[in-house]
């Protein structure tokens, strides 16, 4: 191996090893900010970092890392409606939690690199956008498919559909996307900043 390549390396282990322990904290801190029943997730942007910097396989690790939070988060009691579904079916759960992440964090490095050539900042606004989409969708789908009984215990008798738009996930997405189109611009500036060094 090439000193070109050890010292590219190390700095990717370096900087993966931060952003590892950003999405923690983040994470760890956002279970506390809640609109519904599950807290806002504010740990997408540095996975999104991670996946446009290292690529796909970068994007995933730091997806599932957040992803083995949350669910450290519900088996623990820290995500009440977490908890919950972890009651529910902990195997599901911890399935569901730690895909949706590690996809969000695939897809996020998939959809920059794909742009990235074209116009970074098209590609970093799409890849902090797709990050929370796939997150939310993911999220939904699981729980519509596994987690149909405590959906319809949580809606109280109106129809699910609308309790997971406008109850469950509605107010979180829409922050979630928010933060992320806000903070894109962060993420150019970070990367670029990192490139110079």
């Amino acid at each position: 191996m090439s000193k070109a390549n050890k010292k590219f390396d190390t700095y990717r282990l370096t900087a993966l090893g931060i952003l590892t322990a950003i999405i923690i904290v983040l994470q760890v801190f956002s279970t506390f900010v809640k609109f519904g029943p599950f807290s806002i997730t504010l740990a997408l942007i540095p996975i999104v970092i991670g996946a446009a910097m290292f690529g796909v396989a970068a994007g995933a690790y730091l997806g599932a890392v957040f992803g083995v939070v949350v669910l450290l988060m519900c088996i623990f009691g820290g995500d009440i409606g977490g908890a919950m579904v972890w009651n529910a079916n902990p195997l599901m759960c911890a399935i569901l939690v730690i895909l949706k992440g590690s996809l969000a964090g695939f897809e996020a490095g998939v959809h920059y690199r794909a742009l990235e050539k074209s116009n970074r900042i098209v590609a970093t606004v799409v890849a902090a956008l797709v990050s929370p989409i796939v997150n939310t969708g993911i999220f939904v789908l699981g729980m519509m498919i596994f987690f149909k009984d405590t959906l319809n215990a949580w809606a109280g008798g109106s129809d699910i559909l609308y309790y997971i738009i406008f109850g469950l996930t509605g107010v979180n997405f829409l922050v979630e996307v928010a933060t992320n189109i806000i903070l894109s611009p962060v993420v150019l500036k970070i990367m670029d900043a990192v490139k110079k060094k």
